[in-house]
C-alpha cells in the first residue's frame, strides 16, 4: 500500500555505467512490494534545464532529486521516487528523473537515445523538459522522438509494417507535456493572446515542402503529432535572478518569482489530476511488480544489443502472472475444500459437488489475476491440477471411509467373534442364532452415520473373510437336515453373489459420476475463458476505437494543413486499424 512506502529520498533505478544500462536491485525490491496501481511521470531533457526541480516539487519535496548548480550533468541514469499519490487514493506516484541529455563530457547520443526510449516506455505521463522557446533548435534536439521506430518494436514478429507499429505505439505511448523553462515570449498570436496549449500546435503546424530541408523540418514535429496525441504545454518565467539559481532548492516560495511559483503549481496540479494509471495493452493496470518486470525486461534486452519490444515485456510479464494466478487459484481451492469438506463424506456425489464449488470459485481467481495467456496454457495447466486435486481427494475419501468402516466393524463384530472362539455357537440350533446375531449387527453398522462410499464394499469383504466360520458353524448344528444346510449354503452364496452385483453397479456408477464432473469442468473452463476472451475483445476494440479517433483528428488536421501525401499516409494507417477492427469484431471464440 501507498501508506507503507518510506522513500524518504530518489534511488537510481537503472544504472548507467560506462554507457551500459543496469537495474538497479535495490530499486525493483522497492517496487515489488508495491501491491497498487501505479502512476508513472518520467522527466527528460536536456542537462542542466532544471528537471529534477519540478520533480522534486511532485514529490512534495524542496530537494531529494539532485539539482545541480554547475554546467556538469548530475542525474545519471534513470532515478525513482515512489510516493503515495496525493489525488487518487490507493495509487502510488512513481516519479522518474533522467540523467541529461546532450552531456558534453559524455558525448553518448545512442546512450542518450536509450535513456529517453526507456521514459517513454516506462512512463504513462512522459514531461519533455527544455530552455526558451520552441524553435527550431528546440525541434532538432528533440531528434531522439524521431529515433523511437528504430528503437522500440511494438510486436515480436518481424513481418509487422511501420502501419501496425505506428497504430500500437499510439495506444501504448503515454501523454505528452511539454515544459519549458526561462520563457520569455509573450504568448499571443496576430496579437492576439493565446495559450500555451496552442502554442505548442502552433508550434507543430507543417511546412509545405519537399525539399531536404522541408522534410528535416517537419520530421520530428510529425513524430511528435503521429505518437503522442495528447499533449500539455506549460511554461514558466525565470524563477529567480540567475545568480540566485545554484540556491533555488533553498529559497521559499516567497523568494521566488510569484508567477513562476503558481505556473509550477499549476503544473504540480494537471500531473495529479490528469496523469493515468500506468497500463498495457488489454487495460491492464501496472502495479509495482509489473513495473519492476518492464523494467527488467527493457533493460535486459538493450543490454543484450536486442531492440525493447512491447509485446515481448508484456508476455514476459504474462508468464510470471499466470503462473502466480495458478497457484493462486490452487491456493483458494484447497483452502474452500478445506474448510467445506468433511471426510468421509456419505456419497461420492456430495464431494463431487464439493469439488464443482470451489472449482468454480478457483478459475474465477485464476481469470482475475491472469492475462494474455497465449494458447490458455496456464488455465490448462490449472485444469489439470485441479483435477488432480480432486482425484487426491476422492482417494483421502475414500481411504477415510475404509478405516471409519474397518473401525466400526471391528467394534461392532469383535464380540460375536469372541463369542464363536468360546463355543457359544457350537451346539444344536446354534446357526440359526448366529445368523439371527449376524443380522442384528449388520443393522446396527448399517444405521451407523458418515460411514462414507467404503460402506458397503468393506462390509462385504469382511462378511467373505468370515464365510468359512460362518461354513463351520452350519455344518456342526445337528438339528438342521442336509438338505436344510444345502438350501442355506445356497441361500448364503446368492446373497453373497446379489451384493456383488449391487458393488459392481455401485462402482459403475461411481465411474459415471467422475466422468459427468470432468465433464462438467471442462464446461466451467470453456465458459469462464470465453467470457474473459470476449470482454478482451471488446477491451482491444475500445482501445482501438481510440486509437481510430485520434488518427482521424490528426488525419483531418493535416488535410486543412493541405499535407496530402502526409494525409494518405495517415489514411492508409486508418485503413489498416479498420480492418483489424473489423476481424476482431467478426472472429467466433471456438
Amino acid at each position: 500500500m501507498a501508506s507503507e512506502i518510506h522513500m524518504t529520498g530518489p534511488m537510481c533505478l537503472i544504472e548507467n555505467t560506462n554507457g551500459r544500462l543496469m537495474a538497479n536491485p535495490e530499486a525493483l525490491k522497492i517496487l515489488s512490494a508495491i501491491t497498487q496501481p501505479v502512476v508513472v511521470v518520467a522527466i527528460v531533457g536536456l542537462y542542466r534545464t532544471g528537471k529534477s526541480y519540478l520533480m522534486n516539487k511532485l514529490a512534495g519535496k524542496k530537494n531529494g532529486f539532485s539539482l545541480g548548480s554547475t554546467v556538469r550533468s548530475h542525474t545519471k541514469g534513470i532515478w525513482m521516487w515512489c510516493v503515495p499519490h496525493p489525488k487518487k487514493p490507493e495509487h502510488t506516484l512513481v516519479l522518474l528523473d533522467t540523467e541529461g541529455l546532450g552531456d558534453i563530457e559524455k558525448g553518448d547520443n545512442e546512450n542518450d537515445s536509450w535513456i529517453f526510449a526507456l521514459a517513454v516506455l516506462l512512463s504513462s505521463t512522459f514531461v519533455y523538459n527544455s530552455m526558451g522557446t520552441i524553435n527550431q533548435q528546440a525541434m532538432d534536439q528533440l531528434h531522439y522522438v524521431t529515433e523511437l521506430t528504430h528503437r522500440i518494436r511494438s510486436k515480436s514478429s518481424p513481418d509487422e509494417n511501420e502501419n501496425e507499429d505506428s497504430a500500437d505505439f499510439v495506444s501504448f505511448f503515454p501523454d505528452f507535456v511539454w515544459t519549458l523553462r526561462d520563457f520569455s515570449l509573450d504568448l499571443e498570436a496576430d496579437g492576439q493572446p493565446i495559450t500555451a496549449d496552442e502554442y505548442l500546435t502552433y508550434s507543430l503546424k507543417l511546412k509545405q515542402g519537399t525539399s531536404e530541408k522541408d522534410k528535416n523540418f517537419n520530421l520530428p514535429r510529425l513524430c511528435i503529432r503521429k505518437f503522442f496525441p495528447k499533449k500539455k504545454c506549460f511554461v514558466f518565467d525565470r524563477p529567480v535572478h540567475r545568480k540566485k539559481l545554484a540556491q533555488l532548492e533553498k529559497l521559499h516560495d516567497e523568494e521566488l518569482d510569484p508567477e513562476f511559483v503558481q505556473q509550477v503549481a499549476d503544473f504540480c496540479s494537471y500531473i495529479f489530476s490528469n496523469s493515468k494509471t500506468k497500463t498495457l495493452s488489454g487495460g491492464i493496470k501496472v502495479n509495482g511488480p509489473r513495473l519492476e518486470s518492464l523494467v527488467l525486461t527493457y533493460v535486459n534486452a538493450i543490454s543484450s544489443g536486442d531492440l525493447p519490444c512491447m509485446e515481448n515485456a508484456v508476455l514476459a510479464l504474462a508468464q510470471i502472472e499466470n503462473s502466480a494466478a495458478v497457484q493462486k487459484a490452487v491456493a483458494h481451492y484447497e483452502q474452500q475444500m478445506g474448510q467445506k469438506v468433511q471426510l468421509p463424506t456419505e456419497t461420492l456425489q456430495e464431494l463431487l459437488d464439493l469439488h464443482r464449488d470451489s472449482e468454480r470459485e478457483a478459475i474465477e481467481v485464476f481469470i482475475r489475476s491472469s492475462f494474455k495467456d497465449v494458447d490458455h496454457l496456464f488455465q490448462k495447466e490449472l485444469a489439470a491440477q485441479l483435477e488432480k486435486k480432486r482425484d487426491d481427494f476422492c482417494k483421502q475419501n475414500q481411504e477415510a471411509s475404509s478405516g471409519r468402516c474397518s473401525a466400526l466393524l471391528q467394534d461392532i463384530f469383535s464380540p460375536l467373534e469372541e463369542e464363536v472362539k468360546m463355543g457359544i455357537y457350537s451346539k444344536p440350533g446354534g446357526y440359526r442364532l448366529f445368523i439371527q446375531k449376524l443380522q442384528d449387527l449388520k443393522k446396527k453398522y448399517h444405521e451407523e452415520p458418515r460411514k462414507g462410499i467404503q460402506a458397503e464394499e468393506i462390509l462385504q469383504t469382511y462378511l467373505k473373510s468370515k464365510e468359512s466360520m460362518t461354513d463351520a458353524i452350519l455344518q456342526t448344528d445337528q438339528t438342521l437336515t442336509e438338505k436344510e444346510k444345502e438350501i442355506e449354503v445356497e441361500r448364503v452364496k446368492a446373497e453373497s453373489a446379489q451384493a456383488s452385483t449391487k458393488m459392481l453397479q455401485e462402482i459403475q456408477r461411481k465411474n459415471e459420476q467422475m466422468m459427468e464432473q470432468k465433464e462438467r469442468s471442462y464446461q466451467e473452463h470453456l465458459k469462464q475463458l470465453t467470457e474473459k476472451m470476449e470482454r478482451d475483445r471488446a477491451q482491444l476494440l475500445k482501445e482501438q476505437e481510440r486509437t481510430l479517433a485520434l488518427k482521424l483528428q490528426e488525419q483531418e488536421r493535416l488535410l486543412k494543413e493541405g499535407f496530402q501525401t502526409e494525409s494518405r499516409k495517415m489514411q492508409n494507417e486508418i485503413q489498416d486499424l479498420q480492418k483489424k477492427m473489423r476481424q476482431r469484431r467478426t472472429c467466433t471464440i471456438s
